[in-house]
């Protein structure tokens, strides 16, 4: 049985339409299907396919393809801090975070973790041991990890209550014509799509981005991006919907966009609270050489 703990994100959200965003390979009538054969529960009990979940709830299914055997893959992880209660980890671009029911068979940060050590939360289900937070997987980045229950439900609380910082940076298509922007549109699945998310008043949560120039180049610019809420996909949204869409992503920008591996976008700050020792702690990580490269690249464009 597999579990997944529904966040603010996915609040409101039918379940049918969730199950078919968490198992894309499969229709909606067949997922819709195993809700009416009780295959699919939530909080330990049947619903209608068009029950409306939320925050909190408890979605549990069966995958009856595959045995899911999260085997430890060794990974040259870039540890930047580790202690009995937490780590942070510099995810590389390209690697997930963690598995899912659509990606069993490829190695995630969850895999290498497992090799790094045997201490990891529970709190979050089989798939995603001591995963607090996600990025997306070709975005870089700092994460925090929980090593103990205790850590991973102050941290989600923390997360919660807005007490972590998380800090990007974006090299976007345009020149940004101002020194600094908000961008306070809430954000929702779009309902064309539902791998993708858009700014919407329909299903939606309230999302804000602060936006801070860097540098401007001749049609691109630098962004510092910090999140105030923290929606799939926010920043990527948010640039795509004020026209600055990000340089290499290959969903919510353009088509002819610099070949980067994935998305410009890098979490270089973490500022937290020690959930056990209550010691304010800031971390720090430098872009990757395909985003350093990128950015030479657009600053030498006449």
């Amino acid at each position: 049985m597999n579990r997944q703990i529904i966040d603010e994100n996915d609040g409101g959200t039918r379940i049918d339409q969730y199950m078919a965003s968490l198992l894309p390979e499969y229709s909606r009538s067949v997922i819709q299907g195993w809700i009416a054969d009780e295959k699919i529960l939530v909080n330990g009990k049947k619903v209608k396919q068009n029950y409306r979940l939320k925050e909190e709830d408890l979605v549990e299914y069966s995958i009856t393809e595959a045995d899911i055997h999260l085997t430890p893959i060794p990974m040259d992880l870039d540890i930047v801090y580790e202690d009995d209660a937490i780590l942070v980890v510099n995810k590389p671009k390209g690697l997930i975070v963690h598995p899912s029911p659509s990606t069993l068979n490829q190695p995630t940060l969850v895999h290498g973790l497992l090799a790094h050590t045997t201490n990891l939360s529970d709190c979050n289900g089989d798939l995603r041991p001591g995963i607090v937070h996600r990025i997306d997987k070709d975005t870089s980045g700092l994460l925090v990890v929980a090593k103990t229950n205790e850590a991973h439900e102050i941290l989600v609380q923390d997360l919660k209550e807005r007490k972590i910082s998380r800090e990007y940076y974006a090299l976007v298509h345009h020149q940004f014509k101002h020194q600094s922007a908000l961008v306070d549109a809430p954000i929702g699945r779009d309902p064309r799509n539902r791998q993708r998310m858009t700014v919407t008043d329909q299903n939606s949560k309230e999302a804000r981005t602060h936006l801070y120039l860097i540098e401007n180049f001749k049609d691109h610019s630098l962004l510092r991006c910090e999140l105030e809420t923290g929606r799939t996909h926010q920043i990527r949204v948010h640039c795509s919907y004020i026209d600055h869409p990000i340089v290499g992503d290959q969903t919510y920008s353009y088509k002819n966009t610099l070949s980067t591996q994935g998305q410009c976008l890098h979490a270089f700050k973490l500022k937290l609270i020690h959930p056990i020792t209550h010691e304010a702690m800031e971390f720090h990580c430098d872009m990757p050489q395909v985003m350093l490269d990128a950015i030479e690249e657009v600053r030498g464009m006449i």
